[in-house]
């Protein structure tokens, strides 16, 4: 039988037991790096540090991003005062694990402790793995500079005397954790109140945290209270949260703090949460055409609520299954539930609620659904640590900002992520599984180490920490592996593959965590969770197929993977070894229990993907086909994706030929931005290259179009990828599915119930192009085109000046005898309306008539006199396009879900519809929710009509917006505008700063 001893073996440094004389550090050549680094906006100097040393193999752009981040720069007691080499780092921290393993028990000898801390310290100085952000900021700083630091009111729980007690300084222990759920009761005051949620939030903000917290517990508006009156409502409150979140920011520093909102969808307030962002959103761009800054930290964002968390709603499968009768049972209801009083439940259709949840999610990417008792059918400790199994409190509510840490509330993970394109060998074509398996168990012993030598934020978190001991490893860099191994993201090799590498990983975690309960004891809540945690280890393993029982109290079948493709894969033997590790797992799992309650995460792994040089973040695939290579000197070099050209070769292609393909893609010119003079991509697509076969386009498919280029990976690719590893993972993923900006409501209705429908716990959906800090235009030029509606307050009065000179003379053409023309129908909430467009002889639009079906009110005779007033307009050759944009995006009652008109799904009001009712007839369909068939067709025909009948400038091609473009959302740290979206947040591809909580 294994032993922890079995696990503690040299593989990667056998090479120190021939020669002695040796340290880990001898196996790298070392060079000195210079790092400097500015604030594009300021100009001023963030980082200029002199003669750091790194390995030779370190990316400037790691160097800097490592230097800047994670260097300590005071106290450090050497010549300079501060950390100056990568060595120190890795020192100070894998030290400490090792220290704390033997402190714990976990090693015993100094034979052990040698091995390891060679070992963890080669893998992490080969960028073959990297702890989060919270490990390189604080472990071991006490242990090896003798900086203590303040107490900063953290906690530990002491099991020599059974209790939590307070941390004595700030860096004996480490504060290790990025991913923190925290509890809240219905109450003003005292423990988990919502007063005392203000204070243990600014806590974790100010040390850089994150915090997610399901409010679905707290009375709805209108809710008796014991002391008589009514609650002011979940809503009230959240609100309040987000001003907190707002002024203080994350870790003292400009970056908005990370928060995750979370609401169960039968609460009271549903409704006013689901729209909540989208009305904000609304009022900003609002704001911005009145002249207000626009920016995502300019005033307008600053003047709304709701801007410094991600919400998520807590669907359940009640209501999806609902939601998937409904073309059955268009009628169905749900009960909304008061949280004390049930005098305010009520019924809403299911439809209007599932329409209003997709359209917000449409309008600006909030909120998000998580799938409740998707997460609860994998939850391990459903018993939690009082044994009242399935109770509110025991279930998994909520999820860390970013999503991928799911757990009790009141508990906190830390995490860290393993490269895996390390441990591909491009030339043999082979991938090294047994040291893959064996890093694997190395870094839950050292994510272990954190929690014995930890300390965290609050009482409540100590103990659940110390009683529960979940930990969070998940790889990085998938995307450089299939690529280069030639498998589309999005196909079934790609999925098997993905999910038996993962669930490899998470198998031999748990085997790790086993013999650490061998050697020690299990969590100290294993026992009364050993039923429920045994079952879901043992779905694991049927889904990786080493398991062929049925699955144990599962209320759907998982994603299985699919071990025909991987025998067929030359991966070695990952078939028979991800079944034998899940039989291992099991075994010993039931033979000594678990150290760990958890294991495995996907995370964003932003700023620590680029600390380890990796081409693409996490699972998620790359942006483009190229990247810009920083140079030490400063400014960049524009290069081809290197993985592209190796899995050129790897397909078989010449030199000469994966030559002529690079050059095809690394066409360029000369740009100076943010200081800095460099080569620019000018188109930067992979279509058309010379030499590349059609067959093999997938492989090179990116997350968005490049370029020119019509190819990009579908939004199900992503969700199917997620569906086939999510069931073998112990928490989820966290990741984004990026929609094109003419995607419709329905579409992402599609996405939602297709990833309920398969397994994914939870997943974000953003349409570009759906938030008001979009890409804006800063300039005007005579001969750009810009829409009415984007023009700001100063821009409009600057173009109404230019207008002023010029004569306009026209004469009203009226028509006369019989019509023809179009009637669209139209239903906004309970308003019908009954648009016809009517052509004269030339086909030209020369007539718009609305009515409705409400005789006699206000809304009829303001129908009337808009129908007249544009009518009129026509007839006097106002271009129907120059109407529909003089219309387009006004906001008024009646607004929202349309029904009855095939196209349009969602207008903000009348004057929308009309727009977009212009624009139809005009063969324009980009701006509706729904596109025809024959889309193409119906354009046609009516831009050859205009131009039979010579009124061109009613369809002109829209002219692509010249002057300088900025991106609005800039990096909070370094001022960059290169913010990739990276996961549910954000990271700066410059100095990796990320608007989460890793």
């Amino acid at each position: 039988m294994k032993s922890i001893k079995n696990i503690i073996k040299r593989y990667y440094t056998k090479s120190l037991d021939i020669d002695k004389n040796l340290t880990v550090y001898d196996l790298f050549q070392w060079k000195k790096v210079d790092v400097f680094l500015k604030d594009y906006k300021s100009n001023t100097v963030i980082v200029d540090m002199k003669d750091l040393e790194f390995p030779v193999d370190y990316s400037q752009n790691a160097c800097d991003i490592i230097a800047s981040k994670y260097f300590k720069k005071a106290m450090v007691p050497n010549e300079v005062g501060y950390e100056n080499s990568m060595r120190m780092v890795v020192h100070r921290i894998v030290n400490f694990w090792c220290e704390a393993l033997k402190d714990e028990g976990v090693i015993s000898t100094d034979e052990e402790f040698k091995i390891l801390y060679d070992e963890l310290a080669y893998c992490f100085l080969n960028q073959m793995y990297a702890p989060n952000s919270p490990q390189w900021f604080n472990t071991g700083l006490k242990l090896s500079y003798g900086i203590a630091g303040e107490s900063q009111d953290n906690f530990y729980y002491d099991e020599k005397l059974g209790k939590v007690v307070k941390s004595e300084d700030g860096y004996s222990r480490t504060q290790a954790s990025a991913c923190f759920i925290l509890s809240i009761e219905d109450k003003l005051l005292g423990a988990h109140s919502i007063s005392e949620q203000y204070v243990t939030e600014t806590k974790l903000f100010k040390g850089g945290s994150g915090t997610g917290t399901n409010y679905g517990s707290l009375r709805a508006k209108g809710e008796l209270l014991s002391g008589g009156g009514v609650s002011s409502g979940v809503m009230s409150f959240l609100k309040g949260f987000d001003r907190n979140a707002g002024a203080i920011k994350s870790g003292g520093t400009t970056r908005r703090a990370a928060k995750m909102v979370c609401l169960d969808v039968d609460h009271p307030e549903i409704m006013d949460f689901i729209q909540w962002k989208a009305k904000e959103e609304d009022k900003v761009r609002a704001l911005g055409k009145m002249g207000y800054d626009a920016t995502f930290e300019g005033e307008a964002y600053e003047t709304v609520s709701g801007q410094n968390g991600n919400n998520s709603i807590r669907l359940s499968d009640e209501f999806m299954n609902k939601v998937d009768n409904l073309e059955i049972h268009p009628n169905e209801t749900l009960t909304l539930k008061g949280r004390v009083d049930s005098k305010i439940d009520k019924e809403v259709k299911v439809q209007e609620l599932w329409d209003l949840f997709n359209t917000s999610a449409w309008q600006c990417a909030d909120p998000a659904p998580q799938f409740d008792d998707t997460f609860n059918a994998w939850h391990t400790c459903p018993a939690g640590e009082d044994g009242l199994y399935g109770a509110k409190h025991n279930r998994i509510n909520c999820t860390n900002p970013c999503g991928e840490y799911a757990f009790l509330d009141d508990t906190s993970c830390n995490l860290a992520s393993i490269n895996i394109y390390k441990f591909y060998d491009v030339k043999n074509k082979s991938l090294d599984l047994e040291g893959y398996i064996h890093l694997v168990s190395l870094v839950q012993l050292a994510l272990e180490a954190s929690i014995h030598w930890g300390q965290f934020p609050t009482e409540d978190i100590a103990r659940k920490t110390y009683l529960f001991r979940t930990t969070g490893l998940g790889i990085a860099n998938l995307a450089s592996l299939l690529m280069v191994m030639g498998h589309p993201y999005d196909s079934e090799e790609a999925r098997a593959i993905s999910a038996a590498l993962i669930g490899s990983m998470t198998a031999a975690s748990y085997t790790t965590s086993a013999l650490m309960a061998k050697a020690l004891s299990p969590f100290e809540k294993y026992e009364i969770n050993k039923e429920y945690m045994l079952a879901v280890i043992r779905n694991h393993g049927r889904v990786a197929g080493a398991v062929n029982t049925p699955y144990e109290n599962m209320h759907y079948k998982p994603l299985e993977v699919d071990h025909e493709i991987l025998s067929k894969s030359n991966l070695g033997n990952l078939s028979n070894t991800l079944k034998k590790l899940w039989l291992e797992a099991i075994e010993y799992g039931e033979k000594y229990g678990y150290r760990n309650a958890q294991v495995s995460v996907i995370a964003p792994t932003g700023t620590i993907s680029f600390a380890m040089d990796c081409g693409a973040t996490s699972i998620e695939p790359y942006f483009s086909h190229f990247i810009y290579k920083k140079l030490s000197g400063g400014g960049f070099m524009t290069i081809v994706n290197p993985v592209i050209e190796a899995a050129l070769e790897n397909l078989g292609y010449t030199e000469e030929e994966i030559k002529d393909i690079v050059e095809y893609i690394l066409r360029k010119e000369t740009v100076t931005e943010n200081g800095f003079e460099y080569e620019k991509i000018i188109d930067g697509k992979i279509e058309g290259a010379p030499h590349l076969k059609e067959e093999h386009l997938p492989v090179f498919d990116t997350a968005n179009k490049c370029g020119s280029g019509k190819r990009y990976i579908k939004p199900m690719g992503h969700v199917l990828m997620m569906s086939a590893i999510t069931p073998l993972i112990s928490g989820a993923i966290s990741k984004t599915v990026n929609l094109p900006k003419n995607a419709t409501i329905d579409d992402f209705k599609k996405v939602v119930l297709t990833s309920w429908k398969l397994g994914v716990k939870g997943i974000s959906l953003y349409r570009d192009g759906c938030k008001a800090s979009q890409p804006l235009n800063t300039t005007l030029n005579d001969d750009t085109k810009v829409a009415l509606e984007d023009l700001t307050y100063n821009q409009l009065l600057e173009k109404a000046k230019n207008l002023q000179n010029k004569t306009m003379v026209s004469t009203r053409e009226k028509l006369h005898g019989i019509r023809f023309g179009t009637t669209h129908p139209a239903q906004i909430e309970d308003v019908k309306i009954y648009t016809t467009v009517n052509r004269n002889e030339h086909g030209e639009i020369s007539e718009i008539y609305m009515t409705t079906d409400r005789e006699g009110t206000i809304i009829t005779g303001l129908l009337n006199s808009l129908s007249k007033s544009i009518s009129v307009m026509l007839q006097y050759h106002v271009p129907a396009s120059d109407i529909a944009k003089m219309l387009r995006g006004q906001k008024y009652e009646p607004y929202g879900f349309v029904q009855k008109h095939p196209y349009i799904k969602n207008v903000s009001s009348i004057s929308d519809l009309i727009s977009k009712i212009i624009d139809i007839e005009l063969g324009d369909f980009s701006r509706c929710q729904v596109k025809p068939d024959n889309y193409e067709s119906i354009t046609s025909r009516a831009r050859t009509l205009i131009a039979e009948n010579e009124i061109s400038s009613s369809m002109e091609e829209s002219t692509p917006i010249k002057g300088e473009r900025i991106y609005s959302e800039v990096c909070s740290h370094c001022s960059s505008t290169r913010l990739v979206k990276n996961g549910t947040c954000k990271v700066c591809q410059d100095c990796g700063t990320t608007t989460g909580c890793s």
